[in-house]
């Protein structure tokens, strides 16, 4: 006996539309902001700034199966009580996802697509710092799934938390 092959173009483009999906299909940046205040002054002092880094990733569906992840990142820089630089950047991605249940759509929103992100954020802030002319700056790589997870035990445990602090309010000893 041997297998048989369907090989119907309609029921091969049914099982393709089937499998999960998960595309970028734009990534554009939404908002670039970059102040070096203390230039040129600091062009005279030896150049090893305090670094720090902040980051959030939003998401917002804007039509069926499509999703608009942007990934802000802020770094300041400062020397000497100064600031060297302060850039901003707001990168953006549209996502098309289909085909995977809540949960998964929403590890893809909150690790997959700005770890996807990330790497073009890394370069705009390179450049603008190369533009300021000050002495280049690598950003170090992110484990957004490790990050995604952490932030979803802290918010497990917070909801936790609210249940039993419901739990014991809702209890009254009456004497």
């Amino acid at each position: 006996m041997t297998d048989q092959v369907d090989t119907n173009p309609e029921v091969a483009a049914n099982e393709e539309q089937q499998a999960p999906q998960f595309a970028i299909q734009r990534i554009y940046v939404k908002d670039i902001s970059f102040e070096a205040p203390n230039l040129p002054e600091l062009f005279n002092v030896e150049y090893k700034p305090q670094v720090k880094m902040e980051m959030n990733s939003k998401s917002r569906k804007v039509a069926d199966n499509h999703f608009e992840v942007v990934l802000s990142v802020t770094l300041s820089a400062e020397l000497e009580e100064k600031t060297a630089f302060l850039a901003e950047v707001q990168q953006a991605g549209l996502f098309f996802i289909n085909g995977f249940n809540e949960q998964q759509t929403h590890q893809l929103l909150g690790a997959a697509a700005p770890e996807s992100l990330y790497p073009y954020v890394r370069e705009v802030i390179s450049n603008l710092i190369g533009r300021a002319n000050l002495p280049a700056l690598q950003l170090a790589p992110v484990n957004f799934m490790a990050l995604y997870a952490e932030r979803m035990q802290k918010a497990q445990a917070e909801a936790q938390q609210q249940a039993e602090g419901a739990e014991n309010t809702g209890s009254e000893t009456i004497q």
